[in-house]
């Protein structure tokens, strides 16, 4: 055990975090990445890194949530350097798929409810639906998935994401819409129409 911080909370051996947390840090990684080998190169930075900083531990959380907080971070850097290497969204027929909505003869697509969803808690706990949300948002183009993900996931508000991801305001929200429309379409195709949601 390392010494206790003001708190009286300690670090186990970083021997052992391998074996306690590296389940619950790969699955936070792929869930946010959809990218097995990267998840897995992104938990082994956040032990490196938990191992520099470990005399640093102040013991205001546990262990675990210390160490997905370090695994955020990478997350972000990951995304924020991965948003410099791109261009913005040039996936071909994007842009026409999303002005297609806003033709006069489309505007039933803002009256047409979401397919029903029964047992929301019930289906937010099946490994399936996770799996397919999981399938769909790794189907987004880059920057829509990036945006969903710093956004709704990391729990970012507009403007740290803009920072992130070097976009301006108006286009964060932008890529938002999108990516939760893709989204809706996925998820209705691959869950809700299957019978998997209700």
């Amino acid at each position: 055990m390392t010494k206790p911080s003001p708190t009286g909370i300690r670090l186990s051996l970083p021997e052992v975090w391998l074996e306690q947390h590296g389940d619950t840090l790969y699955r936070y990684a792929y869930f946010r990445i959809n990218d097995a080998a990267l998840a897995e190169d992104l938990v082994q930075d956040t032990l490196l890194a938990a191992l520099q900083a470990q005399e640093s531990f102040a013991g205001r959380s546990t262990e675990r949530t210390w160490l997905v907080g370090i695994l955020k971070n990478k997350l972000i850097d990951h995304l924020r350097k991965y948003s410099r290497e791109q261009t913005m969204d040039t996936t071909p027929g994007s842009d026409q798929d999303f002005d297609a909505l806003f033709k006069d003869d489309n505007w039933s697509h803002w009256r047409t409810p979401p397919s029903v969803w029964d047992n929301p808690s019930a289906a937010l706990e099946q490994q399936q639906f996770w799996t397919v949300f999981s399938d769909c948002l790794g189907a987004l183009p880059g920057r829509q998935a990036e945006a969903f993900t710093l956004c709704e996931i990391e729990g970012l508000d507009g403007n740290e994401a803009c920072k992130v991801l070097g976009v301006a305001t108006s286009n964060i929200w932008v890529l938002l819409h999108r990516a939760r429309l893709r989204l809706r379409e996925c998820l209705e195709t691959h869950w809700f129409d299957q019978g998997k949601g209700g």
